[in-house]
């Protein structure tokens, strides 16, 4: 299937599209696409994952992922486009970081983004907004979609931070947030997260590395890459078909049996069954 490059012209752009078949193309862009399911049910496929969707879901496409759709009933879907520039306009150096490093940590989190039940009706509500703007044009339309623009930007990156570390504190440094951000970059490749190689990239002492996250998230550097890594392994057993083998190598741990024993560590079951449990929720 050919990949089309997008390309953005605007600091944000917003599509609202009744589809029934969507364009037999995979997509790759330079900039952050939420596309949101008013209506409809199909399938979506982000990097190779792929994801059942529906009325209601919203999803984040990061810098440089894939996608495309496979529409099972014709789908209303609504596009807000914007690129890392948009959040850069901020006079507010510190909501810039913030936010910057939140977006861009998005990435290996499949499936829909709204992790926080109250958010849901928010944003259906937000959307429903915009759409009434642009097809209302009426005095100041401009103005205001872009504040309700900035809405949904905060409500998706209030989500995201949700699985940050529960204890990172909410004036920590820019160190923290580049070691977070080098983790979620790195977490397919073990390699690249040795503390040597870690300490090498950041410039960080390695008694000083430590010490240091640990103080900022609650966490240690390893309970947080467990913990990461767990979660990944929950969104693939909630939102994909991979088997547990194919699980277990793309996330590189040594064989099913080290996977389920982790799993059922932290979790208190394994994950077939975990998958089970929840698909009859």
């Amino acid at each position: 299937m050919p990949v089309a490059n997008q390309v953005l012209y605007q600091p944000f752009e917003i599509e609202y599209k009744e589809l029934s078949v969507f364009p037999k193309k995979t997509y790759r862009n330079s900039f952050f696409v939420l596309i949101y399911i008013l209506e409809g049910s199909g399938i979506q496929y982000v990097n190779n994952h792929r994801f059942n969707y529906r009325k209601g879901n919203l999803f984040l496409i990061t810098p440089q992922d894939t996608y495309f759709f496979d529409i099972i009933n014709p789908t209303t879907f609504f596009f807000l486009s914007f690129n890392q520039s948009y959040i850069k306009t901020s006079k507010d150096n510190d909501w810039v970081e913030r936010m910057d490093f939140i977006m861009n940590n998005a990435s290996h989190r499949p499936g829909c983004i709204l992790k926080n039940r109250l958010d849901k009706p928010l944003i259906a509500s937000l959307v429903e907004n915009i759409v009434q703007e642009l097809s209302n044009q009426q005095l100041y339309h401009s103005k205001i979609t872009e504040t309700i623009v900035n809405a949904i930007i905060l409500v998706v990156a209030r989500n995201i931070a949700l699985k940050l570390p529960k204890n990172i504190k909410e004036n920590t440094g820019e160190a923290v947030l580049d070691i977070l951000h080098y983790i979620q970059e790195n977490i397919f490749h073990p390699e690249n997260l040795r503390v040597e190689q870690m300490c090498t990239h950041l410039a960080i002492s390695a008694g000083y590395l430590g010490k240091y996250f640990k103080k900022q998230t609650g966490e240690t550097l390893q309970q947080y890459i467990i913990n990461y890594k767990l979660r990944l392994v929950e969104m693939r057993l909630l939102h994909s078909d991979m088997r547990i083998n194919e699980i277990v190598f793309e996330l590189n741990y040594t064989d099913e049996s080290h996977l389920n024993r982790l799993f059922k560590k932290y979790k208190g079951i394994n994950p077939s069954e975990y998958r089970k449990m929840q698909n009859k929720l």
